[in-house]
């Protein structure tokens, strides 16, 4: 027996699916929507019609843009350093980047990370397209903004590989002490990182 009515217990289900939402955060989302006295449901619902019909990805590095433009905005600027490339996970990625405001050149997006546990190989990601744009010339450096996991070491170490024969400058972002961190509560591997990333004071 269904203890809860069908639409609302779908929607709990729905929830549930997102990243970082259990059962319990589900069920006070659904139920705040359920007795909001506002128009959110509705607003939520449209947004949610708009995301899948308006949201696509950019043709050249993968970023979102929407469907009346086959570019994203990053890479219609013209405005923006043509000799540089960052290449990253996720488009989340590229917008915290963005939100640094310190890159102006470009992006490719790999939609994820080589990870063999979970089946994913670099026919999974958009490497065969990142060597495409390198081979075809103009870039002086590429940077492996990949996440600081096994996963994304594991990504960097085989783009770094496979991009040498272009002879293009390859970097890997530095990883190291947080601002505003002490010694004391440092991992081990972030305080290896740090040692290994000490820049001098010239």
């Amino acid at each position: 027996m269904m203890l809860l009515p069908e639409p609302v217990q779908r929607l709990i289900d729905a929830f549930s699916r997102l990243p970082g939402i259990g059962p319990k955060t589900a069920s006070r989302l659904t139920f705040y929507l359920l007795s909001s006295g506002d128009d959110l449901p509705e607003t939520l619902s449209e947004a949610l019609g708009e995301l899948k019909a308006n949201i696509t990805h950019c043709s050249r590095c993968f970023n979102i843009t929407t469907v009346d433009h086959p570019l994203c905005a990053i890479c219609r600027d013209e405005r923006r350093d043509e000799s540089l490339l960052c290449v990253v996970e996720e488009p989340l990625d590229v917008l915290a980047l963005e939100r640094t405001a310190a890159f102006d050149g470009r992006y490719h997006v790999l939609m994820g990370a080589l990870s063999p546990i979970e089946g994913i190989g670099p026919e999974d990601l958009r490497i065969a397209e990142l060597l495409e744009r390198v081979r075809a010339g103009g870039f002086k450096e590429i940077i492996l903004a990949t996440n600081p996991s096994m996963e994304g070491d594991a990504t960097a170490m085989y783009l770094s590989r496979q991009l040498q024969p272009f002879g293009v400058k390859v970097t890997r972002l530095a990883r190291g002490l947080p601002v505003g961190g002490d010694l004391e509560y440092a991992d081990q591997n972030t305080l290896q990182r740090a040692l290994a990333g000490r820049q001098s004071m010239e």
